[in-house]
């Protein structure tokens, strides 16, 4: 039986690259193979699973932040900073794509949701990018990554999915994750000065006219006050222990309402869009973690659990071993399948060896993260690349694919130093407690 539980695994993974829905592929091959292996009367555990899952305090956190990202999509924040930190580095030669990775960060720690950012970015930063001579290479590549850092940097979506599936705080996965993401900020902005350093014509500063602005200081304040007080209102409340991640949710939903209504564009049509977006993220997310609940109820009874813990134990080197290959097998895996497949199908079998192994589970679920990360870039399902590509049609995906490589490499040097030190991943959260 465990031998078919493996099966099963492989049968899915064929069925979901065939392009059927997540939820139901899931729900359906699970109904299939428990039906034949385990009978029907073992779905009778399943209610009391998706009830847990439907009164989960902490994932509540999910549509507030959703919430959160949309109304400040529509707010035209995104629009101010790129202006404001365009003027403000534009005359270093690669000052524009710099501009785009700090916004990048920004929209990332505020709003969170990677499509909206990549699109964001490209439909405001490309043709300016362009127009000044920029390679599309590194335009393209620059704004795919930096639009998916808000999968590292909280307030993170998938940091909420990995702390309930793997039992961290998230709270404290907030905290762990905060150094990584600036990390490849910083690592991001290193490449391009060296770009720019090394091939001025593919990253040129732009002429001083441009930047020639008596109240730069004002703009500044303007553009960048707001947004930083709501990043300090929702991560640092949880840092002091005021509130809990949900909670903070909700002071960021609010505060996302208060600065769109300072822009002047909290409408009743726009917060329609936003609820009813909102809804259809919200609903998707949920819909496949009830389908994975019934997979990996089904999988555990089958007993694969425990022929993955006995592969895996058999392997010479430990739990080095298993982490190399748990971190190659997501890395795979983020080539063809979306980061909440991976977070509910593979996250919640290795999860318990890792926990096993004497692994520490923040640190494990950090890695996680940061691996899936590249999973948006990676073709050729990387999700940047698609809305990079329909936002900018003029943009050959040869130039786009080119682009993110050195940036893909950066990810994965990151992810070598954390695995390598992990104390620059918890002593923040050591910190916090």
């Amino acid at each position: 039986m465990e031998i078919w539980a493996l099966v099963m695994f492989a049968v899915l993974f064929l069925l979901l690259l065939t392009g059927f829905p997540v939820a139901f592929t899931l729900g359906a091959v699970a109904l299939a193979f428990g039906s034949i292996f385990l009978g029907l009367g073992f779905f009778d555990l399943l209610p009391l699973r998706i009830w847990g899952i439907m009164t989960n305090f902490t994932l509540l956190a999910v549509p507030l932040f959703v919430f959160m990202g949309v109304i400040l999509e529509k707010s035209g924040i995104a629009e101010a900073l790129l202006e404001t930190m365009g003027s403000l580095f534009g005359r270093v030669r690669g000052g524009l794509a710099i501009s785009v990775v700090v916004v990048g960060a920004l929209l990332a720690a505020t709003t969170g949701v990677v499509g909206a950012s990549v699109v964001t970015l490209a439909v405001i930063a490309l043709p300016a990018m362009l127009k000044h001579g920029y390679a599309p290479t590194l335009a393209g590549g620059t704004i795919a990554a930096s639009g998916t850092l808000g999968q590292i940097i909280p307030p993170s979506i998938i940091l909420i999915l990995l702390g309930d599936v793997i039992g961290v705080p998230v709270g404290q996965l907030f905290m762990g994750a905060a150094v990584p993401g600036m990390m490849l900020v910083v690592a991001y902005i290193l490449y391009i000065s060296y770009v720019a350093w090394q091939h001025p014509e593919h990253a040129p500063a732009i002429t001083p006219d441009l930047n020639d602005n008596a109240h730069l200081a004002m703009k500044v304040i303007k553009s960048l006050v707001p947004p930083l007080v709501l990043i300090l209102a929702v991560l640092g409340s949880i840092f002091f222990g005021v509130a809990s991640p949900t909670e903070s949710a909700a002071v960021g939903a609010l505060g996302s309402m208060i600065l769109a209504a300072l822009h002047g564009k909290l409408t009743l049509t726009s917060l329609n869009q936003a609820l009813q977006q909102t809804t259809r993220c919200t609903s998707m997310i949920f819909l496949i973690l009830i389908g994975a609940t019934a997979f990996g109820l089904v999988f555990v009874g089958m007993g694969g659990d425990n022929l993955i813990f006995e592969i895996f134990s058999a392997l010479p080197g430990g739990k080095w071993t298993f982490l190399l290959l748990s971190m190659l097998l997501i890395f795979l895996l983020g080539f063809f399948l979306d980061f909440i497949e991976i977070c509910f199908i593979v996250v919640p079998i290795i999860a318990p060896i890792s926990i096993h192994l004497g692994l520490d589970p923040l640190w494990f679920a950090i890695l996680i993260a940061l691996n899936l990360q590249t999973s948006f870039l990676t073709p050729p399902f990387g999700f940047s690349l698609f809305y990079l590509k329909a936002s900018a049609p003029t943009l050959k995906l040869q130039a786009i694919y080119k682009g993110i490589v050195p940036f893909i490499t950066i990810q994965i040097v990151i992810l070598g130093l954390i695995i390598a030190f992990p104390k620059i991943t918890l002593w923040l959260p050591n910190l916090m407690q």
